[in-house]
């Protein structure tokens, strides 16, 4: 991951509600939920999640699939499990750290 790609990342989860997005789709898992679904569970009105959902397809932290009327958004685990790795590549360089692998 560069870092034009990690500040997009950053800056679609700096944001309280697309934030709670993300958390809750990680919990669901890669299955997913439904905008609908994720909407009603946050108490976010449709057009605004529709909103959020979009910045965070467009930063690549989220996936969207069409499953016949429905459009379902799952967490990108690749995107960020790169993301975690550009952040922490040159974790504890030239030191001993008990924490890295």
């Amino acid at each position: 991951m560069d870092a034009e790609k990690a500040i997009a990342a950053l800056a679609a989860l700096a944001q309280e509600t697309r934030l709670d997005v993300f958390r809750l789709l990680v919990r669901a898992g890669p299955g997913g939920l439904a905008a609908g679904t994720i909407s009603q569970r946050l108490s976010v009105p449709s057009a605004t999640m529709s909103f959020h959902l979009k910045e965070l397809r467009n930063a690549r932290v989220v996936r969207c699939r069409r499953e016949t009327r429905s459009l379902i958004y799952s967490p990108d685990f690749a995107v960020m499990n790169a993301l975690v790795e550009f952040l922490t590549e040159h974790c504890c360089e030239k030191t001993s750290c008990r924490t890295c692998p």
